[in-house]
């Protein structure tokens, strides 16, 4: 766990440096890593030394993996370079293409009370902090069978080592997607025992997609269930 000299900081930079899988990989789908562009890493290094240089637990927020056009370009879960920028502080010079589920999450966090106030609060990682492409399309770990098996281990590597370093609260943790996300989390949990409970929210892209005409409610319904903890 943290010392009195750690900052939440420091350990969640030194996790994602040392990213390594190590894994069999089905043919056809490769490993996105965005801890290895040095634009990425530097953008991520800004943020989290902004909002995360303290010793205080967060609780945790796992979504599926880093998409190519969110976390995959800016080091950071769910932020595009635009919300990187207007709403975390902290200028790019990456293109500043909209990312549909960042569009959400930073919706949501404005109603939380703002970046400081949420980021004092949780933390955003994923089941598999790198992301996964298939003939260069975003690929969610559990949509290869293959792949939802070879990469279990990893998987579970990063839980342990993220609770292991970072200063968090073991209650409640929240899971990004009500549906197959939340299935293999449950499932893991159930197994070994991380979290006393998983609480599922909708997933950001399908609030986005589906339900677009009501993304206050859904962003008034993350503020409930994220402040009731």
């Amino acid at each position: 766990m943290l010392t009195k000299n750690t900052t939440q900081a420091a350990a969640i930079l030194s996790f994602y440096k040392g990213l390594s899988p190590s894994f069999p990989m089905p043919e056809g789908i490769a490993i996105m890593n965005p801890f290895a562009d040095a634009t990425a890493w530097r953008l991520a290094k800004t943020f989290y030394e902004k909002f995360y240089s303290d010793t205080g637990p967060r609780h945790f927020i796992f979504g599926i993996n880093p998409g190519r056009f969110g976390g995959g370009v800016t080091g950071v879960p769910f932020t595009d370079p635009i919300r990187l920028q207007e709403k975390c502080g902290i200028p790019n010079d990456l293109k500043k293409l909209p990312e549909l589920s960042s569009q959400f999450i930073y919706a949501m966090i404005d109603a939380y009370g703002g970046v400081e106030r949420f980021y004092g609060d949780h933390y955003i990682t994923a089941l598999s902090p790198l992301g996964f492409t298939w003939n260069g399309k975003n690929l969610n770990y559990y949509d290869d069978r293959e792949l939802l098996k070879t990469s279990e281990p990893f998987m579970l590597q990063c839980i342990r080592q993220q609770l292991d370093t970072m200063a968090t609260t073991t209650d409640v943790c929240y899971c990004l997607g009500e549906g197959e996300n939340y299935k293999q989390f449950k499932r893991l949990n159930d197994k070994h025992g991380f979290f006393k409970e998983i609480i599922p929210l909708p997933h950001p892209r399908w609030v986005m997609q589906y339900r677009r005409k009501k993304l206050e409610e859904y962003a008034n319904l993350y503020v409930e269930r994220l402040k009731v903890h």
